[in-house]
């Protein structure tokens, strides 16, 4: 079975304001790849105040933590809840969790747990193949 995880822009109308908000999709293909079903999933944000609120702004929930111990604890909490399809990360917090994510990333592969930069971080290269090294256990 192959998951494909699609995220989309949702605007609900109602009798108040426009209300957007993200999504995510898990869709299920069959042998012959064709969709099967799709599962809505949500979209959180952890990290310091200023980047999940930059993203409460945009309609993603979020959760302020303060240490990566404790971000690390919300995403372990999160991967038992099966609504959630995507962890948007701080940088900041996840480069001193980095092995604790990766051994996450190789045991379940939803909620995938994106790291983005912070505000007002430098760019940072990313090697690849060490991580990828690192998630075969080679």
């Amino acid at each position: 079975m192959l998951h494909n995880v699609t995220f989309f822009l949702q605007v609900e109308k109602g009798s108040g304001p426009v209300r957007i908000g993200y999504k995510a999709c898990l869709l299920k293909k069959n042998k012959k790849g064709s969709r099967t079903s799709a599962t809505k999933m949500r979209i959180i944000a952890i990290g310091s105040r200023v980047f999940v609120t930059s993203f409460q702004l945009a309609g993603v929930k979020g959760v302020k933590v303060e240490s990566p111990a404790e971000a690390l604890a919300e995403i372990n909490k999160m991967g038992d809840a099966s609504d959630v399809g995507l962890v948007l990360l701080s940088d900041d917090i996840g480069k001193e969790i980095r092995v604790p994510l990766t051994n996450l990333r190789a045991k379940r592969p939803i909620p995938l747990i994106f790291e983005l930069p912070s505000p007002g971080s430098k760019k940072e290269k990313v090697d690849y193949r060490a991580l990828l090294k690192q998630i075969l256990g080679v």
